[in-house]
């Protein structure tokens, strides 16, 4: 890209690449959102989902050492707080934890990661490095996400509350602060990226960080879709239904 956007042009091309890449265009979200999954499918997604939530706080932290002032560091703690809490039993992680207690998972099981998927954890890895690694620009920038998620918490949340007798609104209370926090959040990372990019190699990188950010979402999905749906091909050591 040797042109240089507008603010506004620039986030319209975020908001495009979301529209053509963000995961619930996957096969399997849509299943799952359509009640088309099976008990143990949705426990595999509740399973491996889990690894994603728990490293957001350790991608979060690593991300707010980088930042160079007292009000960023501020700014951005506010996530970790989101998902670690404040206190034991509060925060997203202990809420997602709740969730796969909900759908018949052992929580022990759950918190060891043994039974994950190596397409899970490879990916979810990756967007940790690339948190670590990557010019803080573009790290802050792969969070935009976030713009698309209340959307989608809708369509899921009701979604599988009409499909599926054994999910409850008490199962599905991660989602319900995740409709202001991800607003919240994704107010300061569009107007810093909006701010910062200043150049078309600066904006290139964005959108490439937006890109990639959705390849590790769309890439979670793929890993479920291959082992639990079709073919069907459940890697050694991983949950397998039939002993769920």
């Amino acid at each position: 890209m040797t042109t240089l956007l507008s603010p506004m042009q620039l986030e319209e091309a975020l908001r495009a690449i979301g529209a053509e890449r963000y995961h619930n265009l996957h096969p399997f979200h849509r299943m799952l959102h359509d009640g088309k999954l099976t008990k143990p499918q949705v426990q595999a997604w509740a399973l491996n989902r889990y690894y994603y939530q728990s490293r957001i706080p350790a991608k979060d932290a690593s991300l707010m050492a980088r930042l160079p002032t007292a009000e960023l560091r501020r700014e951005w703690r506010s996530r970790i707080i989101d998902h670690d809490g404040d206190a034991p039993g509060t925060g997203g992680i202990a809420r997602w934890l709740k969730l796969a207690e909900g759908v018949g998972l052992d929580r022990d099981y759950v918190e060891s990661g043994i039974g994950i998927l190596p397409g899970t954890r490879f990916a979810v890895d990756a967007y940790v490095r690339f948190v670590q690694e990557r010019p803080l620009l573009e790290a802050i920038a792969s969070s935009l996400t976030e713009m698309f998620s209340p959307s989608i918490i809708g369509e899921r949340v009701a979604g599988m509350l009409r499909h599926y007798d054994f999910i409850t609104e008490d199962t599905l209370a991660y989602f319900t602060p995740r409709l202001t926090q991800a607003p919240k959040d994704v107010a300061f990372a569009l107007d810093y990226v909006k701010t910062h990019a200043t150049d078309a190699e600066k904006q290139e990188g964005v959108l490439a960080s937006l890109r990639f950010k959705c390849d590790v979402l769309w890439s979670q999905l793929d890993a479920l879709y291959f082992s639990y749906v079709a073919p069907g091909f459940i890697p050694p050591g991983c949950f397998r239904p039939e002993a769920a």
